[in-house]
């Protein structure tokens, strides 16, 4: 079976980008000098799974920054054709979460980063996601696009780890018990 595991960032009032998708309030944060586990995490990942919001954000900040292949579930994207540098690097699909799972599955996939608020909300919808690693920035920046959205029942987590960076960063690893 395919895990799902998720690295994310958040605002203190646990919004990962503003409506508009604007993330200036992160990359202001955002310190070179600051390691906060992305290579460690990213490390025994075979596959990115992320929705068509952060991919087109990606899009937006430079050079392709991912040595993984990468899935784009996304009805809108589905059956378009993937912009000529991302070629054999991306792949676009409009299958459901569980589905994307089992068709990786199939592909020898077996640990698999997804990334995406939406995505990420329908993956624990859908039981997929094994633990995640959310780091609270500290700052409020009162509305937005949610990590977290509605649930039709209760998701229990355990606190394997927390850790805060002098930048004021704090990073909490959550393993979901159910």
């Amino acid at each position: 079976m395919v895990s799902g595991h998720v690295f994310i960032a958040t605002s203190l009032d646990g919004y990962i980008a503003r409506a508009d998708g604007d993330i200036g309030w992160l990359l202001e944060r955002d310190d070179p000098a600051e390691e906060h586990g992305y290579a460690e995490f990213i490390a025994d990942k075979d596959m990115i799974v992320m929705g068509r919001g952060s991919f087109e954000k990606v899009l937006t900040m430079g050079p392709w920054a991912y040595d993984r292949p990468v899935l784009v579930l996304s009805r809108q994207l589905a059956g378009k054709p993937v912009p000529e540098p991302l070629q054999g690097k991306v792949r676009f699909s409009d299958c459901a979460p569980r589905d994307a799972m089992a068709q990786l599955a199939a592909e020898g996939v077996h640990r698999v980063y997804v990334d995406g608020g939406q995505l990420v909300q329908s993956f624990l919808r859908e039981g997929l996601i094994t633990d995640l690693v959310v780091t609270t920035v500290p700052v409020l920046i009162g509305t937005g696009r949610p990590l977290f959205g509605a649930l039709p029942r209760d998701v229990d987590l355990a606190l394997e780890s927390s850790r805060h960076f002098p930048s004021g960063l704090v990073q909490s690893k959550y393993r979901v018990l159910g």
